[in-house]
C-alpha cells in the first residue's frame, strides 16, 4: 500500500517506523510486533526517515508508559470512553485490548482515518477530523467519564490550538484523564532541526517547562503525575553510549525534562 499524506500526516511513519523497529531489537522495550507488520506492508521508503537508536527506544518507552495509564484507567472506570487523538497508524486499542463496555476512538485527519480504516481492523470509532477545530467532537459520547491520550501532538498543533482542544475537550466530557509526552519550549523548539522533520519542512510549536503550566489553561486540568522517563527502569536496555548519557542526565530534573517525559492531568 502506498500513503498518500500531507506533510505533518505523513510524521506518522516516522512513530509507525520507530515501533517497528523496537520490536526488531533483542529486548524490545514496546514490543508491538504489530507496528512491524504495518510498517513492512507500506509502500514507503522508510530509510529516508534516517532514524536514529535513541529515537527508536525514546519512543517505545513514551508509547509504553502512556498505554500503561490508559489500561490503569480502563480497569478502574470499565464503562469509559478513550480518544486516541492524533492517532496515526498506532494500534494502541490492540496492546491495551479495552474490555467490550469501552467506546474506543480513534481521531485523526481524514486522510489518515482513511489509511488506518484500510491497514488496521476495525477495534474502535473512527473519527476524521482537524483537531484544531471543535465539531468533531459531536461524535463523542458526553455523558461518560473518559481518557484522553495525545502521544507526539503537542508539537504539530500549531500556536495555542492544543491549549483550545483541551478547553473543548474537558467542556464536553464530564470528567477523566488527560495522558500527553510533555515537550519544554526548547525541547520544542529543537525538534525543528531533527533531520526528519526537517526534510519534512514542518515547523514545530512551543512546549512547555512547568508541568503545571496547563493548569492555567482554564480546561480544569489538575497534575496527577509526572513521569521523568530517564529514571525509568526500562533505560537499562538502552544501547551504549545513549544509555551512559540517560543515567547522567537522571540526576538532573531540568535536564531530564528536556527528553521524554509523560503528564497525566485529571478534569
Amino acid at each position: 500500500m502506498h500513503p498518500r499524506l500531507g506533510l505533518i500526516q505523513e510524521t506518522l511513519l516516522l512513530t509507525l517506523h520507530a515501533k517497528a523497529l523496537d520490536a526488531g531489537r533483542p529486548a524490545p522495550i514496546l514490543g508491538d510486533t504489530l507496528s512491524a507488520e504495518l510498517a513492512a506492508g507500506i509502500d514507503y521508503d522508510f530509510a529516508k526517515l534516517k532514524i536514529k537508536p535513541s529515537l527508536v527506544v525514546t519512543t517505545a518507552l513514551r508509547t509504553r508508559r502512556l498505554d500503561d495509564a490508559v489500561r490503569a484507567y480502563v480497569a478502574a472506570h470499565p464503562g469509559c470512553v478513550v480518544l486516541d487523538l492524533g492517532c496515526g497508524l498506532d494500534p494502541r486499542v490492540h496492546r491495551c485490548d479495552p474490555p467490550p463496555g469501552v467506546d474506543w476512538y480513534d481521531v485523526d485527519f481524514p486522510e489518515v482515518v482513511k489509511l488506518r480504516d484500510a491497514c488496521l481492523p476495525g477495534r474502535s470509532h473512527l473519527v476524521g477530523a482537524d483537531l484544531t477545530g471543535s465539531d468533531w467532537l459531536q461524535e463523542i459520547p458526553a455523558d461518560r467519564s473518559a481518557m484522553i491520550v495525545a502521544e507526539g501532538l503537542l508539537p504539530f498543533m500549531p500556536g495555542d490550538t492544543f491549549q483550545a482542544m483541551a478547553r473543548a475537550l474537558t467542556g464536553h466530557l464530564p470528567s477523566g484523564e488527560l495522558a500527553l509526552n510533555g515537550y519544554t519550549r526548547f525541547a520544542a523548539w529543537a525538534m525543528k532541526y531533527h533531520p526528519t522533520i526537517r526534510a519534512l519542512g514542518i515547523r514545530a510549536a512551543q512546549g512547555f517547562d512547568d508541568p503545571r503550566e496547563p493548569e492555567s489553561w482554564g480546561a480544569g486540568l489538575a497534575l496527577e503525575e509526572e513521569q521523568i522517563l530517564t529514571r525509568a527502569p526500562e533505560t537499562a536496555s538502552f544501547p551504549q553510549p545513549l544509555r551512559a548519557l540517560t543515567r547522567l542526565t537522571a540526576r538532573s530534573t531540568a535536564l531530564s525534562r528536556q527528553g521524554v517525559r509523560v503528564l497525566r492531568y485529571r478534569f
